[in-house]
Order: structure tokens, then C-alpha cells, then sequence
């Protein structure tokens, strides 16, 4: 039996929601009592799927005085109007990333969030795992030395293979910069601080894609977005990290994230992952592994809510809050005007790095 927990509702049932109801279902300062969908059915199959108590419209779920937080899992065309109307509603709201398709619609939630003195954050949340907080432990603890650079890669061929409604990938607000890139800026963001200046490049490999997963296998779709993005990132602390992110790549052996610095060069995990491999190379010794210092190794999209909630109860900053995400989402867009205009992005936004994470956190929830 949970103690006095943060109620929360889910608007979007579709693919990401599952993971977010098994790991609600294993914290103690979150309750999912309530689910919702355009599609009602749906709603109702990952209520009684997930034993959440009920399933219902969008209306009924912000209606309800219960609610605390509302987590917003819908295809990031709705993202904005959804947190909007959560927020208007005195929710507290969490979204999957992007926060939203501009950066008019990211000012516009964090504004109403602090006018109605109410928290936005979303994902990723994947930077509170295991393998990231042990990266961040390595590089606060002095190991690498000064962080001077980074390389990030982020390749694949698109998710028309396996996705059951892949079409959203290729419109704005999809393709593999909105799609990955969050885990990587966030990543990087979380390790060495806020982004400065962007230089980017981006094209449309293919004007169409054809669909060869279930359900919708053989539909065409009509590629809105660009790509194919690299591009470099210029940081505060004067780090400088190299980003690509893909969907026209067939196979790559490239790491997803290496961090570079005056003493030494960092191996980062996957951050589409909460675990992974964690390996240090101290000038030029040769890569050894670093054991996990965190825990959550495993899948644990949520976390982010449950630090949401936890930063309600104690006033203070959440992690995944919602400076970081506008600030990711900024830093997205750069890459797009940079190549777009030809010439460098100067950010308008900053944000401090979020707080590292205690060993033990939530061990006592």
C-alpha cells in the first residue's frame, strides 16, 4: 500500500504510455489513478492493463481535483495544447519531449506555469539513471579533468520498421533531431551545463518513406522534416561537442556519447537508456570500466515525475524541470536556423545543470 502518494494522470495511451505505468507502479510517491485517450477504448485497455482505477476523456481527467500532476504522452503536435490546457486546469504537468514545436510555445508554458505557481518538466528523464549519474559523478569527482569536448551520434534508418504509427517521425516536430536529439542535448546539458552558440546543417534524404510494420504496412509516408542534422554545440564552460543525429543511416559502429577532457576521456552509455556501459581512459592508459554508482539501470521512464513530485513536497527545483526542456528545445531549433540561414544561433536561454543525485535516491520511497 502506497503512503500518502501524488496523484497523477496520463493523457496518451498509446506506445511510450506502458513504461510509464509499470515504473509509476513501483515508486511510492506516485499513484496513477486515472488514464485518458482520444481513442476511450484505448484508454480502457491500459486501465485494466495497468489497473489504473479509471479511464476517461481528456476533459473528465483535468476535471478532476484529485489529480496533482498530469503526465502528457501525446504525439508532440499536441504536446502545447495539452500542457496548456493541463496547466489552465492547476496541473502540474510532465510531458515526453519535445516541451513543444517552438520556442513561442515553450515561453508561452513556462510562463504560465510560474503566473499560476504550478511546476512543467518533462523527458527526457533518462540523465537520472544509473549510467548518467555515474558519468556525472566521474566528471564532478574530477577524473577527466576539465570536460574540453564531446562527440555525440545518434544513427538509425527510421522507425517505419517497427513503429505501429510511425507517420508523426516525419513531420515537424519528429525526424531525428526532435525525436533523439533530446536524449543527447539533455545528456550533454545535464554533464557539462548550458549551450551557448550552434552551428548546424540538415537535409531531406528521402521525400518519401514507406511503412513496413503492422498495421499500416505498404503506406507511404510524405517526409516533412529534415533528416539528416550535424552540427556543433559551443558551451558555457567553453567545451565544444559535435552532434549528429539520423534517420538515413543503415548500420554505424560510432559511440553515442565520448566526453573529452585535459585529464582524460570519458565512454557514455547510450542516453536513450537508464544503465549501460560506463568506461574511463586516463591519458591514455588504456579504457577501463567504471561499476554503476546509482541505481535505476533498468527502464525507468517516469523518473522524472517522480522527481517532479518529490520537488513539489521539498520547494525546490525539479531536475527534468521545465528551464531545461525549453532550453533543449531551443538548442533544437538552432541546429534547424543555423542551417537554414547560414550562420551561427546564439541561445537565449541558460540553465544551470541539474542537481546530481544522491547514491540511494528514492531507496526510502
Amino acid at each position: 500500500m502506497k503512503t500518502n502518494p501524488i496523484k497523477v494522470g496520463v493523457v496518451g495511451c498509446g506506445n511510450i504510455s506502458n513504461i510509464y505505468f509499470k515504473t509509476a507502479q513501483t515508486l511510492d510517491i506516485l499513484e496513477v489513478v486515472a488514464c485518458a485517450d482520444l481513442d476511450l477504448e484505448r484508454a480502457r485497455a491500459k486501465a485494466a492493463e495497468h489497473g489504473v482505477a479509471k479511464a476517461c476523456s481528456v476533459e473528465e481527467l483535468l476535471a478532476d481535483p484529485e489529480i496533482q500532476i498530469v503526465i502528457n504522452l501525446t504525439i508532440p503536435g499536441a504536446h502545447f495544447d495539452v500542457c496548456k490546457a493541463a496547466l489552465d486546469a492547476g496541473k502540474h504537468t510532465y510531458v515526453e519531449k519535445p516541451l513543444a514545436l517552438t520556442r513561442a510555445q515553450g515561453r508561452e508554458l513556462l510562463e504560465l506555469a510560474r503566473a499560476k505557481g504550478l511546476r512543467i518538466g518533462g523527458a527526457p528523464d533518462t540523465f537520472l539513471g544509473a549510467g548518467l549519474q555515474t558519468c556525472r559523478k566521474v566528471i564532478d569527482d574530477g577524473w577527466i579533468g576539465e570536460p574540453v569536448a564531446a562527440t555525440a551520434f545518434m544513427f538509425c534508418h527510421g522507425h517505419e520498421s517497427w513503429h505501429p504509427d510511425p507517420e508523426f517521425y516525419y513531420k515537424p516536430g519528429g525526424g531525428p533531431l526532435f525525436d533523439m536529439g533530446p536524449y543527447y542535448l539533455t545528456a550533454l546539458v545535464a554533464l557539462m551545463g548550458p549551450i551557448t552558440r550552434i552551428a548546424g546543417s540538415a537535409r531531406k534524404t528521402f521525400a518519401e518513406r514507406t511503412i513496413t510494420s503492422a498495421p499500416k504496412n505498404g503506406q507511404t509516408i510524405v517526409v516533412e522534416t529534415p533528416t539528416h542534422i550535424a552540427g556543433t554545440a559551443e558551451f558555457a564552460s567553453g567545451a565544444v561537442a559535435t552532434l549528429v543525429t539520423s534517420f538515413d543511416v543503415w548500420a554505424s559502429t560510432l559511440p553515442p556519447i565520448e566526453i573529452h577532457g585535459s585529464l582524460g576521456s570519458l565512454s557514455v552509455p547510450d542516453p536513450n537508456t537508464f544503465g549501460g556501459r560506463v568506461q574511463i581512459n586516463r591519458q591514455g592508459a588504456g579504457w577501463e570500466d567504471v561499476p554503476l554508482t546509482h541505481g535505476f539501470a533498468e527502464d525507468s521512464r517516469g523518473l522524472g515525475v517522480a522527481d517532479m513530485a518529490l520537488a513539489i513536497r521539498e520547494d525546490r527545483p525539479a531536475r527534468a524541470g521545465g528551464d531545461l526542456t525549453y532550453h533543449v528545445l531551443e538548442a533544437m531549433l538552432g541546429f534547424l536556423d543555423s542551417s537554414e540561414q547560414g550562420r551561427y544561433y546564439t541561445m537565449e536561454s541558460t540553465v544551470d545543470r541539474p542537481a546530481a543525485l544522491p547514491g540511494d535516491w528514492l531507496a526510502a520511497e
